[in-house]
């Protein structure tokens, strides 16, 4: 019998037609295994900063963890999208993974001393999967240049969840089933080799198959007499005894390749420029924003116990990390139903979110913690709607030919404007907390460590 139009039955009739239609032509298989490489490749990230506090104890800075955390990969981020592409995805991924596995061991393993020989080694091993957690982001957007507009729709929707997942698991494997630190730690220590297993075991292998033997979009460099007169100008200016002179005929085998090398850098420089104003700036301006409210202005986002559903000081911060992470799981997961294409409008909202909450922090002028939560909630949805539709714009007006290289280069804005807003929230946090003491609001001085 059909639905009776109008009625319930009808609606969700509609709604999953509509859903069917949305999703219509997905592999299954490629969404699952980049919702888990997202998933897993983010997720140590999220454990090893809720972990900070139990790695370097009360008296060392936890911004310490957090640019350990974050610095490696930027610079992997900023110097592998030029050379990576010698490298196969079937023995990069393997290799990130193995790497991202090693660094927390030695995490775990470490005696739980917080002597600064002990901090010292524990944040060689945070660096070490960090290194490799920006490879392997670098590497799985690159990927997704091989597949349909699903795969990027689920390696975000699967970063967005690390952030829940991350989080909750860290707490409930040392809080409710009262694990150890380094029990909890060797066991998020075998979570990479789930990204091994869905690359061979999930992940359909057509596509990489079919690019093999032939040179990748990525690699491909096209040098036109133009590009080699350039080239031989900018040689003099090098001079005239440079190695990066266009060979000639007789030329050796290393000479012909190194000039190959030099002109693939110096395409790849100019694709870079292209990328800057349309896709990075927006990028690193949004994390810039979202990562200084969340580290330096939301710990002293607080309320008199009284009038919040808190019953210490300390529950305001998680639960404003909480409130960020839902927001951003949901948003990073809207790209089929939901696109933006200007990304700057965004970003700059983002920016007035850390504008008025620092205000805040200053001159206490909203009224309830609900209203903050509300703005903490938007802060989330503003940052995964600007990465994930940064990728997406990419995927979508980025000539096929330069797609693979600018999904990947792309990445260093996130990783650079947290750098920068690790930094500034050190000195932010302390700041307002000043502030706001000498001003009768001495909250923070309760919970800061």
């Amino acid at each position: 019998m059909l639905p009776v139009p109008g009625s319930p039955a009808s609606s969700i009739s509609i709604y999953n037609a509509r859903l069917r239609a949305i999703f219509a032509g997905a592999d299954p298989y490629v969404c699952a295994a980049f919702w888990l490489f997202g998933s897993v490749n983010n997720i140590l990230y999220i454990v090893i900063l809720a972990a900070a506090l139990d790695l370097v104890g009360p008296a060392v800075p936890k911004g310490i963890v957090l640019l350990a955390d974050i610095i490696p990969g930027f610079i992997v981020k900023l110097i592998a999208p030029y050379f990576i592409h010698v490298v196969p995805y079937r023995s990069r991924i393997p290799a990130f993974a193995a790497g991202s596995c090693c660094g927390m061991l030695l995490i775990a393993l470490t005696p739980g001393s917080k002597s600064a020989g002990a901090i010292a080694v524990k944040m060689v091993g945070v660096g070490l999967a960090s290194a490799c957690s920006g490879g392997g982001e670098l590497s799985f957007l690159g990927l997704t240049h091989y597949y349909d507009q699903f795969s990027l729709a689920a390696w975000s929707s699967g970063t967005g969840a690390a952030g829940l997942l991350g989080a909750g698991l860290y707490v409930l494997a040392t809080t409710v089933i009262g694990l150890s630190i380094r029990t909890s730690l060797l066991a998020f220590s075998l979570l990479p080799a789930i990204m091994v297993g869905s690359f061979f075991l999930v992940l359909p292998q057509g596509p990489l198959r079919r690019s093999t033997g032939s040179q990748t979009s990525y690699q491909r460099v096209e040098v036109d007499e133009e590009e080699e007169e350039n080239d031989d100008h900018s040689e003099h200016l090098l001079g005239s005894d440079s190695l990066l002179r266009a060979p000639t005929a007789t030329g050796t085998k290393s000479q012909r390749h190194l000039y190959s090398v030099w002109i693939s850098f110096k395409h790849n420089l100019a694709r870079s420029r292209n990328l800057f104003w349309p896709y990075m700036v927006p990028l690193l301006l949004v994390y810039i924003s979202e990562y200084t409210i969340n580290q330096g202005v939301a710990p002293t986002l607080l309320f008199p116990l009284k009038s919040s559903p808190f019953s210490e000081y300390r529950s305001f911060y998680p639960t404003y990390n909480a409130i960020y992470q839902m927001g951003v799981f949901l948003s990073r997961s809207s790209t089929p139903f939901f696109r933006i294409h200007n990304l700057y409008t965004p970003s700059l909202l983002q920016v007035i979110n850390l504008i008025l909450l620092t205000l805040h922090a200053l001159f206490n002028f909203i009224p309830s913690v609900w209203i903050v939560f509300g703005f903490i909630f938007w802060e989330g949805l503003l940052g995964g709607i600007v990465y994930v539709s940064t990728f997406a714009e990419i995927t979508d007006n980025v000539p096929q030919k330069d797609r693979e290289f600018s999904l990947t280069a792309t990445t260093v804005s996130d990783s650079g404007g947290i750098c920068i807003a690790g930094f500034l929230s050190m000195a932010f946090e302390v700041w307002l907390c000043n502030w706001q003491a000498r001003h009768g609001r001495g909250y923070c001085k309760k919970v800061l460590v």
